[in-house]
């Protein structure tokens, strides 16, 4: 399997890359699209689809390839994979239930591979208002699966506008929903992980009141007020909670607990300062225990590329890899700023691939304890290999 990264700043500059990748008779016939909401969605779908390739793609909050890091633009992976390899499922939930959408893709995936496994693009927030639970993806596929299987990817943003994001096929766009590219695991391996890097400080606290991604008190106490006292500081008075996100929210999350898995990394979005609760970015459980977080120290991305290094060190220490998926936190790029480039070009040199990836409002993969998991904060990696 080949693959190539291209990129553009219209649908012109993205079909004249296209062009040139194709010069020397390379034919890709799956592409990995990460474009941003103010782009053409339909139009660089439509063009992608005059070249027999099929599409699978979501909005992000910032995308990059090699070398290249943007806002506002278009970045595509493009790959020449066998087609009895694969299989795109789009899965718009709408009046369904969340549990059995996740539940119907994991069948399918069953009847199409005997051994699935999955890149997975999410919806996150949508246009009315809807929070897109990975949790709840996660562990219905669990149970439909039953066997080991490999998942990562990533949630859709909207360029933090927090106004809606998308998914998307050739010919199927939705605002709250999946798209997974389904593989044959005895035909293409995936290697991967997801790592955080923020830690836990504090002793464990209890969400004493939710009603979805909203928590209203924390150990009977307003969520606000008890946030605020943690970081030392009066209750913001910022102009939009976009700078309530980029200035307090990314930077230091909730750490959810979870029996004898990695906690659940949670960021606030946004606050009410009437009713005094914090919003979520995904669904917290009422009577949930937490603990807060501080940011990462300054060598995390030396921590996330030393752990890659020894991934591929264990699985094929000669061989590089056919191509690779980063999926990170948009509060990473806030966070650590021109680190966070440097940790997504510090994977792509580890393996030696044509990268492609996005800042997204959640991720998907597996964790340091080999569990899969819903996570947030985190960047999730996956390294492609055809066997």
């Amino acid at each position: 399997m080949q693959s190539k990264s291209i990129k553009g700043k219209s649908t012109d500059e993205v079909k004249a890359a296209l062009e040139h990748s194709m010069a020397d008779g390379y034919i890709p016939n799956v592409a990995f699209v990460f474009i941003s909401i103010k782009q053409d969605r339909d139009a660089i779908s439509t063009m992608l689809t005059e070249n027999n390739i099929d599409v699978m793609g979501a909005t992000p909050c910032t995308e990059f390839i090699d070398g290249h890091q943007d806002e506002g633009s278009i970045v595509i992976l493009l790959l020449d994979l066998n087609k009895n390899y694969y299989k795109i499922l789009f899965k718009s939930i709408e009046e369904n239930q969340l549990g059995d959408v996740a539940t119907q893709l994991a069948k399918s995936a069953l009847q199409i591979f005997q051994n699935p496994s999955f890149i997975l693009l999410t919806t996150s927030i949508t246009t009315d208002g809807n929070i897109m639970d990975g949790e709840a993806i996660i562990r219905n596929m669990e149970k439909a699966l039953v066997k080991e299987f490999n998942l990562f990817g990533g949630m859709a943003g909207d360029d933090l506008s927090f106004t809606g994001s998308y998914v998307f096929t050739n010919n199927n766009s939705t605002g709250y929903g999946i798209v997974a590219l389904v593989l044959d695991a005895d035909k293409i391996n995936l290697h991967g992980m997801a790592i955080s890097g923020w830690k836990p400080i504090g002793v464990s606290k209890t969400i004493t009141k939710s009603e979805g991604n909203t928590v209203y008190t924390i150990d009977d106490n307003p969520a606000l007020d008890v946030y605020m006292r943690y970081l030392g500081t009066a209750v913001p008075n910022y102009d939009t909670q976009l700078q309530f996100f980029e200035n307090l929210g990314n930077q230091y999350p909730f750490q959810i607990e979870r029996e004898n898995r990695e906690p659940l990394m949670c960021n606030p979005i946004r606050f009410d300062k009437v009713s005094k609760a914090l919003t979520f970015e995904t669904n917290v459980k009422q009577g949930s225990r937490f603990r807060f977080s501080t940011p990462p120290d300054f060598d995390i991305m030396e921590t996330i590329v030393q752990q890659a290094t020894q991934l591929k060190e264990s699985k094929q220490p000669d061989v590089n890899a056919d191509a690779l998926l980063i999926f990170s936190c948009a509060g990473r790029l806030a966070a650590l700023g021109p680190m966070a480039k440097m940790e997504n070009e510090g994977l792509k040199d580890v393996w030696n691939a044509p990268m492609a990836g996005f800042y997204s409002y959640g991720e998907f993969g597996r964790g340091i304890n080999g569990k899969h998991e819903f996570h947030s904060t985190t960047n999730s990696w996956v390294a492609l290999k055809e066997k």
